[in-house]
């Protein structure tokens, strides 16, 4: 068997994704560049006018959202009190800043991408179809390997971490709202229907609105593995909570680590309550 393959050339597939991603790069430079450098700018700008409010104004708002959001219920706002306190405590707050930057503009993204999709598959069969081996690329492919193609186009810094995140958060969104839109009862989109309603007054007015639990839900789970790709993304230069633990592991620096590890926890505890108490309170 082995004689055998030594005869067969070896096919050179690693050369030819080479020179498909030079070209792409070359070709879209005047896509890839703008963005590289307007985005980055307003995600330095974000951060930038982010850290220069008070932390204690910060952690106040959080604790009074958290508050009202759950009903005026005491459990997640003293959870967001102590939690961003401590991330505080530690010297962590910047880094934080820049952590929830690059998670909320890679979910915002995500959400304004995924949700015209979802839409487009739950009324199209052919796009369904089309999209789904897509997704289901999307989800299976390890997340180390948009580090790949997001470096080859945007180079090294908070960008390509956003492209990365924006690759691997996007396909709960687009699913969630496809099956949102599908399960609403055939027996109110027939009375719209019946009533004259036109195709966008049926698809706001009606199956938006009966849909919007599954699409929060979806959200919620864009939102959390954004996220999760905040340690990932610090490999190529993404700055944030995620480099602390990085430059933790290289250094075998258990203790700084773990704090970093831990205030990460602690923000996606944060997020994850509130993106669910606003699906809550849309009920």
């Amino acid at each position: 068997m082995n004689s055998l393959l030594e005869f067969l050339p070896r096919i050179p597939i690693a050369e030819w994704t080479k020179a498909f991603t030079d070209w792409l790069t070359s070709t879209f430079s005047f896509i890839f560049y703008p963005i590289r450098t307007h985005l980055g700018n307003f995600m330095g700008w974000s951060t930038d006018r982010l850290s220069e409010v008070p932390p204690v104004i910060i952690i106040l708002l959080v604790v009074l959202l958290a508050f009202f959001m759950t009903g005026k219920k005491f459990g997640l706002a003293a959870f967001s009190l102590v939690g961003l306190w401590l991330i505080y405590n530690q010297g962590l707050w910047d880094r934080l800043i820049e952590t929830f930057t690059l998670v909320l503009i890679a979910s915002i993204l995500s959400v304004i991408i995924g949700v015209p999709f979802g839409i487009l598959m739950s009324k199209s069969k052919i796009a369904e179809s089309i999209m789904k081996p897509i997704l289901d690329f999307m989800q299976t492919m390890p997340a180390f390997v948009y580090l790949i193609p997001a470096v080859a186009f945007f180079g090294i810094g908070m960008v390509p971490g956003v492209f990365a995140s924006l690759i691997f958060a996007v396909p709960p969104t687009v699913r969630f709202t496809n099956l949102g839109i599908r399960q609403v009862p055939t027996e109110l989109v027939e009375a719209a229907d019946a009533f004259g309603s036109t195709g966008t007054q049926k698809l706001f007015k009606v199956e938006l609105p009966m849909a919007k639990a599954t699409i929060m839900a979806g959200i919620n789970q864009t939102v959390m593995l954004a996220l999760s790709m905040v340690v990932i993304a610090s490999m190529i230069g993404s700055p944030g909570l995620g480099r602390e633990v990085v430059s933790a592991l290289q250094r075998s620096q258990v203790g700084p680590g773990f704090v970093a590890g831990i205030s990460i926890v602690i923000l996606a505890i944060i997020i994850d309550r509130f993106t669910q108490s606003v699906n809550t309170a849309k009920k």
